[in-house]
């Protein structure tokens, strides 16, 4: 495996964990159990993801974020309370996937992993409230499932597909960005709306 598949695995799993953590470190590690993942050797120390209590935490954490993820304003809550915890869940997830016999490149992964998870994050938490502003829930429940299942496809496409790996983050990254700047123009637009314009004289 090139380092540019390695790069673009750990991008990838980087930037979903700032969607759904506890989904793409249960996935992970059931899909190794499954034997349907096979890891490299120099990949090996992501098989701790395997280890029944990781799995045990990752599922119920999953558990209680697809519920809670679904549920107007709870997700809002969700999301603040997994501010930190998602970006430091992917840069320990990104650091697993390097090579450990390069330290350099095991920080370069730890601080790209870690700030694109945070990006992801930002983007996800900021588009919920603004979902959250919609007067029915449908709206709400529709985005989360979606999340959901591109998260679920995203990961496997990633790891089945390790030469594409790269062009799934720079899509999510790209994604993310869209996100993030189009809640900048929305609060903006809230903050600063536009004069009326006076009546025509009559």
């Amino acid at each position: 495996m090139g380092i540019m598949e390695i790069i673009g695995i750990a991008g990838s799993v980087s930037l979903l964990s700032g969607w759904r953590l506890y989904l793409c470190i249960f996935a992970t590690g059931l899909a190794m159990r499954l034997e349907a993942l096979p890891i490299p050797e120099h990949l090996a120390s992501l098989g701790v993801l395997a280890n029944p209590w990781v799995m045990g935490i990752a599922a119920l954490g999953a558990l209680a974020e697809f519920f809670a993820d679904k549920v107007m304003w709870l997700d809002s809550i969700w999301d603040t309370v997994h501010t930190l915890v998602r970006p430091v869940g992917g840069a320990l997830l990104a650091l697993a996937i390097v090579d450990p016999s390069d330290p350099a490149m095991q920080v370069v992964a730890f601080l790209l992993g870690g700030g694109a998870s945070l990006a992801a994050h930002a983007g996800k938490a900021g588009t919920r409230a603004a979902v959250n502003a919609s007067p029915e829930p449908v709206s709400n429940i529709a985005v989360s499932t979606a999340e959901d299942v591109a998260t679920v496809g995203l990961l496997w496409a990633a790891y089945e597909y390790p030469y594409i790996a790269a062009g799934i983050a720079l899509v999510l990254l790209g994604l993310t960005i869209w996100l993030i700047l189009a809640l900048r123009r929305l609060i903006r637009g809230f903050f600063n709306p536009r004069p009326k314009e006076p009546p025509p004289a009559s």
